[in-house]
């Protein structure tokens, strides 16, 4: 791990990180917003096409089916298929096609940029987190994410002012620097993924017949280990797609966030994202990511609790309260949810828990947006009042997801925190061999 194709590699592995972070800010949000805006598409099917986009990680099911040896060269090709499509995505509005036509043509670009990414996905972090240490993958995922807000955070900036000045003149002329903005960043993101060894040998294909892909699926979903950690995945997805897809209406509508404030909103949790990830890498170094994400799950309880009391009258503060506190809890969950598979899943089935992990969790929470909707639909329609009480929605959400949160801090208490990690057991192991 200390040899300078290690040390390269994961250099490679943290710039990668970035510019892939880069590439997916100018297919979202505001960015995807503007695109459909010009082709015509209405907020509704928007809607439908981001839904759609959540569940993408379905695909990553697909992963399973796919035994390489060595995943390098079918990473780079999808990776390099799925951000050219999201180039594409810049194209179909400068075309002279019937309009219904580029209708088409984007909502087909986008969900095959989404299937070849969710594909590649699982065995591109497989390979990637074999060249970090076991005991470094705190501190190294904290690094990689830390670096990646700070870069996003500029970059943000400096895009989001290019449509700004262009969006009231010619907006065709924005899309044009976003297209070949996202081509040089491909280029960029392939070369750090060429620099990056290849060390990955996937045990699966040296213990079993790789003519069964199927089999091999089917004891994924039997593996114990796989679905415990499967649930914490789960639960915290229902959680966060409670309450989060509808705070963005929220801060627009009733709360009357200025563009400038959520600006400064991004600002404040990018750095304090980032410098938490330290925080949280390092503890989980120490004593366990279970027991980094029992403390972060709390917070990010306790942020939902305070987004109860939010109303327009306090709005501003107590809302930015709440996302301080869901970004030092968010600086710990991600990398806590990935390197479980790696603490409690044998390595040759880490890819796969993976895959099987993001696409039921990402089901699941796509069926709790669609169970709460009812509810917001209700209050709203009833002039914002429940059992005769004036409240909003969000406020009944944010309730909800922070008994969810609950729900999953315990989880993890009873069922992961006491178990022993398989690489410290392994590496436990074989010192005690030595001494003896």
């Amino acid at each position: 791990m200390d040899t300078k194709s290690y040390k390269r590699s994961r250099i490679m592995y943290i710039i990668e990180a970035a510019l892939e972070y880069l590439i997916s800010i100018l297919v979202a949000d505001m960015y995807l917003a503007a695109l459909t805006r010009e082709l015509g598409i209405s907020e509704s099917l928007t809607g439908i096409i981001s839904s759609f986009i959540s569940l993408g990680c379905v695909f990553q099911l697909c992963s399973l089916l796919i035994r390489k040896a060595r995943p390098k060269r079918l990473v780079m090709a999808l990776s390099i298929l799925n951000q050219l499509l999201f180039m594409l995505l810049y194209v179909v509005p400068l075309t002279g096609w019937n309009p219904n036509v580029k209708i088409i043509v984007f909502v087909v670009v986008i969900l095959l940029a989404y299937f070849f990414y969710n594909i590649a996905h699982p065995k591109k972090i497989d390979w990637f987190m074999s060249l970090v240490d076991n005991e470094q993958r705190g501190t190294f995922t904290a690094k990689k994410e830390a670096i990646s807000l700070v870069v996003g955070v500029v970059f943000t900036f400096a895009m989001g002012a290019v449509i700004d000045y262009y969006k009231e003149t010619n907006i065709k002329t924005a899309f044009i620097i976003c297209g070949i903005s996202i081509f040089a960043l491909t280029i960029l993101h392939t070369l750090t993924m060429i620099f990056t060894i290849d060390k990955q040998k996937n045990e699966v294909c040296e213990n079993c017949d790789a003519n069964e892909p199927k089999s091999n699926i089917f004891s994924v979903f039997k593996d114990k280990s796989i679905i415990k950690v499967t649930l914490v995945f789960v639960l915290w997805y229902i959680a966060s797609y409670t309450a989060i897809p509808f705070y963005g209406a929220y801060k627009e509508g009733a709360l009357a966030f200025s563009y400038t404030f959520g600006a400064v909103l991004g600002v404040i949790y990018a750095i304090a994202r980032a410098f938490f990830s330290f925080v949280w890498g390092k503890y989980a170094d120490k004593y366990s990511f279970a027991k980094m994400l029992r403390i972060c799950f709390g917070i990010a309880a306790i942020g939902f609790l305070i987004n109860v009391f939010c109303v327009p009258e306090n709005g501003h503060v107590i809302y930015t309260i709440f996302y301080i506190c869901y970004a030092i809890a968010m600086g710990g969950i991600n990398s806590a949810l990935i390197n479980l598979c790696y603490d409690y899943v044998s390595k040759e089935r880490r890819a796969d828990a993976l895959a099987v992990s993001l696409a039921v969790a990402g089901v699941c929470g796509f069926l709790a947006t669609l169970v709460v909707s009812p509810l917001v639909s209700y209050i709203q329609g009833n002039s914002n009042m429940l059992f005769g009480i004036h409240i909003y929605a969000q406020q009944v959400l944010s309730l909800i997801a922070c008994v969810m949160t609950i729900v999953a801090l315990l989880y993890v208490s009873i069922s992961l925190t006491k178990v022993k990690r398989i690489d410290r057991d392994e590496e436990n192991e074989q010192n005690s061999d030595k001494h003896a």
